[in-house]
């Protein structure tokens, strides 16, 4: 199998290039894009897209907009829609590179959201998507900002606080820390775009959505609590859709000690769907 990452640049919006990566196989089963969470970067997914190229799927990676090495003000957007537009130009990429493949989307935290965003935005795309501990509701830690003003404020920093509680394993949370890549502030525009305004845009269309679905979350997720997970189950459309919460997993499901499983549940997924 060919494992030469390839790294480009698509610019998106005026100022604006996404960092982008693909982990390629020979003759891909399937495609699978990873979408970050917030503050971090797609270059933390390495062995997540190292297991997914075993299984015999094309892997395409990038950074979100002000995160990693991708263009835009860091830690901050306009809009919460600019970041299902944004993954839209991945999936037409991978489109484009492997037509007739199944596309899947797998989403972390913020990932999951923008990939629930994308879900109703953009039906008719893909083959189905994976979420990972997603924040697709109003979360308890934000709702202290709900009366917030967001454009005139919008570029008060907050201080990412979340790297202690991201995964049980110490090792993670040094990387994590040690990371050049990882957002140590992000502004309140951003946290109210997305996890104020953006998630309630997404509980009120959440009956739009209709993709095929496996929901994953940790059971002792301090950050994105498992209701988020249960209420995208409940709330959605999708005729096929599947939720499991891992008992005393934190918020990094895939960066746990139990990631293999997880990994492995997510094959076995995809594997009935191609």
């Amino acid at each position: 199998m060919n494992r030469l990452t390839r790294e480009s640049r698509i610019n998106v919006d005026e100022g604006v290039d996404l960092f982008v990566s693909l982990s390629p196989v020979d003759d891909p089963k399937a495609v699978v894009i990873i979408v970050h969470g917030l503050c971090e970067h797609s270059g933390r997914y390495e062995y997540v897209a190292s297991r997914l190229n075993d299984f015999g799927y094309a892997v395409y990676r990038y950074d979100n907009r002000g995160h990693g090495r991708s263009g835009g003000e860091p830690g901050y957007v306009e809009d919460f829609q600019l970041f299902s537009d944004d993954a839209d130009w991945i999936v037409g990429l991978a489109r484009q590179e492997y037509p007739n493949i199944p596309r899947f989307m797998l989403g972390h935290s913020m990932g999951g959201f923008i990939a629930g965003a994308y879900g109703v935005r953009y039906p008719g795309q893909i083959s189905g998507q994976v979420f990972s501990g997603p924040a697709v509701i109003v979360l308890p830690i934000f709702a202290e900002y709900e009366s917030f003003d967001f454009d005139a404020e919008g570029r008060t920093l907050i201080s990412n606080a979340l790297g202690d509680i991201i995964s049980r394993d110490r090792q993670v949370v040094q990387d994590y820390a040690d990371d050049p890549l990882v957002l140590k502030v992000f502004s309140t525009k951003l946290m109210g775009e997305v996890f104020i305004k953006g998630a309630t845009w997404l509980m009120d269309n959440m009956g739009a959505y209709r993709y095929p679905c496996l929901i994953l979350h940790g059971g002792d997720d301090q950050i994105v609590l498992p209701d988020a997970s249960r209420y995208l189950f409940e709330h959605i459309s999708s005729a096929d859709k599947q939720l499991k919460i891992y008992e005393g997993l934190y918020h990094e499901i895939l960066n746990e000690p139990e990631k293999d499983s997880v990994l492995e549940d997510i094959r076995q997924w995809i594997e009935a769907r191609i």
